[in-house]
């Protein structure tokens, strides 16, 4: 029995993939895109290898973790498979965290202070290659997230270009559940283009045909690839 349900998962979440790349690829049609523009980030987070490996024999190659730990504890075994998985860190990221970070991560959409611009300096000054850095924006401007103020993003961006000579690929944004996403893309994509960044990672699971249309280059995918999550 327990291997029927394996069996029915597995197709679940292939099924699943393939009407967000339908999806994904419309959104873009319809937005006078390339699909091949959009990058399209499977959320793993909480998902453990099974659940992520039919995922990987159908192909995609780019997910997204929130949490160095637990990104530690299932991509190293998954990578000597699949060697071209290209891992991107979604989540915050703790200054005591860099080094490991740095050792698995791809691309890290979270810069969002300068005390983890300095770790990432430090540790670059160490020997350790950077990985590609999206600053993340609190468009909303709430209180308990993590992100930049749209106000302090021009400085940040200056200060990594000058004084910490960090290459920044472009910018991230989790908008306010209860607002019109729209609007916080629109933001977004505004932010990037006067500071010369070409890439905008936004949209999830609920609204990332929107993001697209706004002109997202990375949207992070999770439930509606891998169904509902059932542990925090």
């Amino acid at each position: 029995m327990a291997r029927n349900d394996a069996a029915h998962k597995e197709e679940t979440a292939v099924t699943r993939l393939a009407g967000v790349r339908q999806k994904l690829a419309a959104a873009a049609r319809e937005a006078g895109r390339d699909p091949a523009a959009v990058t399209l980030i499977a959320v793993s987070k909480t998902f453990d290898a099974e659940a992520i490996l039919p995922v990987l024999e159908v192909g995609q190659r780019v997910f997204g973790e929130n949490r160095v730990q637990e990104a530690q504890g299932k991509w190293p075994a998954l990578k000597e498979h699949f060697a071209d998985i290209e891992l991107h860190l979604i989540g915050p990221l703790q200054t005591n965290k860099v080094k490991e970070a740095l050792a698995l991560f791809d691309v890290m959409h979270t810069l969002d202070r300068e005390k983890l611009a300095r770790a990432l300096v430090k540790e670059r000054e160490k020997g350790a290659s950077l990985p590609r850095l999206f600053v993340q924006v609190n468009t909303g401007e709430e209180e308990q997230k993590a992100g930049l103020l749209p106000a302090e993003v021009d400085d940040f961006i200056a200060s990594c270009k000058g004084e910490w000579q960090i290459e920044v690929e472009g910018l991230m944004c989790i908008p306010p559940v209860d607002e019109e996403p729209a609007l916080h893309f629109a933001l977004l994509e505004k932010i990037a283009r006067r500071n010369g960044l070409e890439k905008l990672s936004m949209g999830m699971s609920g609204d990332y045909e929107t993001a697209i249309a706004c002109g997202a280059t990375h949207v992070r995918v999770g439930s509606a690839i891998f169904g509902s999550r059932t542990r925090p």
